[in-house]
């Protein structure tokens, strides 16, 4: 039983030994009398009783406890609980509770119950203890809406957390034919979805040569997914659309990396790893809305196939661009996924993408880049994240950014910036190029509401995050949803 309390704890709080014994409730009250917890945040005490062990965890002053210090406050729970003394875990919220901080220490607890061992083998003598179980008890004008927000909080971490395994999936199990059968197996028997997926045939019967170039020079070709939510509802209404950056091994092509570090470019496909993971949370919640996906996949490979630096490559929108890197694919593909997203009239399009080193240098592991052409749609994004505790961070995307990305000799787009300054930013430049305008009511054209997500620094390595204990994060899976079922 773990019973969160709040700082300058002199006594227990009242309800906190209901159900106990006799002896168990007065070895539990003197336990919470004593000098050895008063509440501060990451203080912990247990108490052994016979019928169950009672963990206090502190979560510091009543007043200045905000949503993510009771969500990191139960993830960091969990890390040290052991299933050796059961797996049933009873939450005991006790006076002075808010009901959302109460959802948010339980959807850290959530969060946190992940692991990827599903390559590691097994002890011969190790025995499966189960899964985790978790009931939260709370006064009874709290139930019925915490219920429902730990309900809702599980089921969008169960995209959460297929997010997270995809992006742990080492490149050898995951390519990108791969990636379109789990999405295809994912999609069979749910009524409300469909998936398509375009092969390597049907992308150059398509013309979708920026995913082309970037793939070819792998034996594992590249392809599209397409992901479709509600499809046969809001007809004629503009939906949003989600694009995803899936380049599932990334050695920088003929500009090759450095050997250290590249092993963590398995995390390179995150983006449509959050993709896929959001159609899985929208769809587990029972969101009603359409909503389109598109993941552009691909892996980065040498060759005597692959696309050079100095090559000139066509796109899926007419344009050309000047390849300056091979290692700055990820703007190639979805140069093809963001104008074919315009093609199905949203009401706006994300992408997001592992884009940048630059962005981890500007922004380390605890935000993600944000850029937009459109300020109502920035905010909503920003506003979204910093409520699920995802943070996107504004960025600047200057007119002298895009000129730079449009100042090619040979073509009409270059794929790196002039120099290193700015790389996250004319990144966000150079998809622009790639965002269609359309036509409003007025008359006038202007292009289309977007947002990019470059998640570089997020995806994986974000040791701060109570909620991760290592490997990809899943991020903005929540932030999406937040952000979409809102509308």
């Amino acid at each position: 039983m773990i019973i969160p309390v709040f700082g300058k704890m002199e006594k227990a709080p009242n309800n906190t030994t209901v159900g106990l014994g006799r002896g168990a409730s007065i070895a539990v009250k003197a336990a919470a009398a004593s000098d050895t917890i008063s509440g501060k945040p990451g203080e912990s005490l247990s108490v052994w009783t016979e019928g169950c062990t009672v963990i206090f965890v502190g979560v510091g002053d009543k007043e200045k406890l905000t949503h993510k210090g009771a969500r990191d406050a139960g993830a960091k729970c969990l890390a040290k609980l052991s299933k050796d003394l059961g797996t049933k875990i009873v939450v005991r919220f006790t006076t002075g509770w808010k009901t959302a901080n109460m959802a948010a220490f339980a959807e850290g607890m959530i969060l946190r119950d992940y692991s990827f061992d599903k390559y590691q083998k097994k002890d011969e003598d190790g025995q499966d203890k189960g899964e985790w179980s978790l009931e939260c008890q709370a006064h009874d004008r709290h139930l019925e809406a915490l219920g429902a927000a730990v309900t809702k909080a599980g089921s969008i971490a169960t995209g959460v957390h297929l997010a997270r395994d995809l992006a742990n999936e080492p490149a050898n199990r995951l390519y990108p034919d791969e990636y379109g059968r789990r999405a295809l197996e994912w999609a069979e028997g749910k009524e409300n979805v469909e998936v398509e997926v375009w092969d390597y045939a049907r992308l150059q019967k398509e013309g979708m040569q920026g995913v082309i170039a970037v793939g070819k020079g792998s034996i594992r070709k590249p392809c599209m997914v397409f992901f479709r939510l509600n499809p046969d509802t809001q007809e004629g209404e503009q939906v949003p659309c989600i694009v995803g950056k899936g380049i599932t091994f990334d050695t920088g092509g003929i500009s090759i990396k450095p050997s250290q570090g590249m092993w963590d470019m398995k995390y390179d496909m995150h983006g449509s790893a959050t993709v896929f993971g959001l159609f899985q949370a929208l769809w587990a919640t029972g969101y009603e809305g359409r909503v389109n996906g598109i993941t552009c996949m691909a892996e980065n490979m040498p060759s005597a196939e692959a696309y050079r630096p100095g090559d000139v490559i066509d796109t899926y929108s007419g344009k050309t661009i000047e390849i300056f890197s091979t290692d700055a694919e990820g703007r190639n593909v979805l140069s093809d996924g963001l104008w074919k997203a315009a093609e199905l009239d949203p009401s706006y399009i994300v992408d997001l993408a592992t884009l940048t080193g630059a962005c981890v240098v500007a922004l380390g592991h605890e935000a993600s880049g944000l850029w937009s052409n459109d300020d109502k749609l920035r905010d909503r994004i920003h506003e979204a994240g910093n409520a699920v505790d995802e943070l996107a961070w504004p960025m600047p995307l200057l007119p002298a950014f895009e000129k730079e990305m449009t100042s090619s000799k040979f073509a009409d787009v270059r794929n790196g910036g002039k120099g290193r300054w700015g790389g996250a930013n004319t990144a966000a430049a150079f998809l622009k190029q790639f965002v269609q305008e359309r036509e409003g009511e007025d008359g006038e054209k202007s292009q289309i509401p977007w947002a990019h997500l470059d998640i570089a620094g997020t995806a994986w390595g974000a040791d701060t995050n109570a909620c991760v204990a290592h490997g990809g994060t899943g991020v903005h899976v929540r932030t999406l949803h937040l952000l979409i079922t809102q509308d």
